[in-house]
């Protein structure tokens, strides 16, 4: 098991300090996890989120919701979505009562990616967490927030 004190060698003030830390650590961790995954499907960590987004949404939603949804919300949204879109896995259209607003859907080739993808199957990492231990965590991570 993992102890963050001898991961970076380091000795903490007191177990808040430690555990801020250790949530900092673990986050940049999982960050580089879930890059290393998605790379060979060519798509980033936000871009899944988009995705993922859009087969939840069902029907074809605002860009602006998209944002409000994302789990990081980045600035350069519209961009990622530029990049789907390149890729053929999100189709556009815009309003024709506001040509401002521009409506997005996932595309077939967008939801057969997302099958492929199957994330839960491979984030074996979490099965050192027992079912209660990862409600626990949530709660506490919500808790934090």
């Amino acid at each position: 098991m993992g102890d963050i004190s001898k991961d970076i060698n380091s000795k903490f003030k007191s177990n808040k300090v430690k555990a801020l830390i250790n949530i900092k650590y673990t986050a940049n961790w999982l960050s580089s996890k879930e890059t290393a995954f998605f790379k060979p499907y060519g798509i980033s960590p936000q871009q899944y989120n988009i995705l993922r987004i859009l087969r939840g949404a069902v029907k074809p939603i605002k860009v602006q919701l998209i944002k409000e949804r994302m789990i990081e919300r980045a600035p350069n949204a519209t961009r990622l979505m530029d990049k789907l879109f390149d890729k053929n896995l999100i189709e556009r259209a815009r309003c024709e009562h506001d040509r401002r607003v521009v409506y997005v859907n996932i595309s077939d080739k967008g939801l057969a990616l997302l099958e492929e993808i199957d994330v839960y199957s491979n984030i074996n990492f979490m099965n050192k967490l027992s079912e209660q231990e990862a409600n626990m965590l949530s709660e506490l991570l919500d808790k934090l927030r």
